[in-house]
């Protein structure tokens, strides 16, 4: 039988050893399903990470059944953004595998203000070289769904 990695099983896994409350964090959700806490490096105060409870690395390791529920959190942090800090918005964001800090599934929902010196997205943006070529593009992921 094979062995699991720990990655795969969350050993050693820092949001792992939050979740089971061995690690402190400040808690800001803690429910059946998922847990909340207060990033430690935050972009700005009130930055949040959503976590589900069980070990998945990334969104397509989630099972669909809990996609719903686990983004249904992640819309009330971001209306608690608005209602509670009185943020003008919010900015909701994961990555998965690359710039993956922790390869454990995480949603980052960070409050935001205009002018608050968050400037978008910081990679630089690639344009199709034909209409020909964005259409290949979306008929191969089209095929894949």
């Amino acid at each position: 039988m094979p062995r699991m990695s720990d990655s795969a099983s969350g050993k050693g896994c820092v949001f792992c050893e939050i979740v089971k409350g061995e690690r402190s964090a400040h808690i800001v959700l803690d429910a059946a399903d998922a847990v909340a806490f207060l990033d430690a490096r935050p972009l700005f105060k009130g930055h949040t990470l959503l976590v589900p409870r069980e070990h998945y690395e990334t969104l397509s390791d989630l099972p669909e059944e809990m996609l719903g529920p686990f983004f249904g959190h992640a819309q009330r942090l971001a209306a608690a953004m608005e209602t509670t800090l009185g943020a003008t918005g919010s900015f909701v964001a994961m990555n998965n595998r690359v710039s993956q800090s922790v390869p454990h599934l995480h949603v980052h929902v960070v409050p935001r203000n205009r002018k608050d010196g968050l400037r978008g997205f910081f990679w630089p943006r690639h344009k199709y070289a034909s209409d020909e070529e964005a259409a290949d593009y979306a008929e191969r992921l089209r095929t894949a769904l």
